[in-house]
């Protein structure tokens, strides 16, 4: 006996339009409005963690032509120290940053140390909340020193690792029009701008300001209650 399946695609669709019409206003919305993000490693500890599920707002700069680069309107200009996520313009994969220099700035770093437009910012050593705000010692066991990074009334956590090699120091640069330097907030274990170039503003996909849940693959996947709902 053989089965016959002599549905219509016209039929198909009318005998699921409800569900059709759900799943493309999704993924419109996902493509122009708002995403959903996992943070897949460590480069932006201690303010995000590996296991971090975070809502991307896709129009909080600009409104764009789903599935494109191609800008619409703009909405906002993107600030300094907003966290951000963006298509790498190295290989286009998405990766999430701290946006550390806007058009315009002169930036540099010495020693680890940022010096935007000629103001050094200042660096405050302080204790991680847990070990679960450090980057996991099955990647990375040796010290780790955690600092309030402040630049003019900005300020944010940040790691650094002596014992690595990294780049700690770059030449002043100038960043040009319509781009951003984005960096990592877990500095010595971050390929940010000092390794894939400045963002153009199209390939900023949105800003990320809240987390919608938390699980810790370390610890059985178990869910980090209190970064459930949470801001960044």
């Amino acid at each position: 006996m053989s089965l016959k399946f002599n549905l219509s695609p016209r039929k198909l669709f009318a005998e699921n339009k409800g569900f059709l019409l759900f799943l493309i206003g999704m993924i419109l919305m996902r493509s122009a409005v708002a995403d959903w993000y996992l943070v897949p490693s460590s480069s932006m500890y201690p303010s995000l963690l590996e296991g971090d599920r975070v809502i991307c707002d896709r129009v909080a700069y600009d409104v764009k032509l789903p599935f494109t680069d191609v800008i619409l309107a703009h909405v906002a200009d993107p600030q300094r120290g907003d966290i951000v996520t963006f298509s790498s313009p190295e290989d286009g994969v998405r990766l999430v940053k701290r946006l550390i220099a806007l058009p315009g700035d002169v930036v540099e770093m010495r020693d680890e140390k940022l010096i935007i437009n000629g103001v050094a910012a200042s660096y405050t050593a302080i204790a991680a909340k847990s070990a679960d705000h450090l980057t996991p010692t099955r990647e990375y066991a040796r010290e780790q020193l955690v600092f309030n990074e402040t630049l003019g009334t900005l300020q944010h956590g940040m790691i650094v690792m002596p014992d690595r090699a990294a780049m700690r120091n770059f030449a002043p640069i100038t960043v040009p029009q319509g781009e951003y330097m984005m960096l990592g907030d877990n500095r010595d274990n971050s390929r940010d701008s000092r390794f894939i170039g400045l963002v153009k503003r199209e390939l900023i996909t949105g800003q990320v300001k809240r987390l919608m849940f938390s699980l810790n693959a370390d610890n059985y996947y178990l869910p980090r209650w209190e970064r459930f709902g949470a801001g960044v």
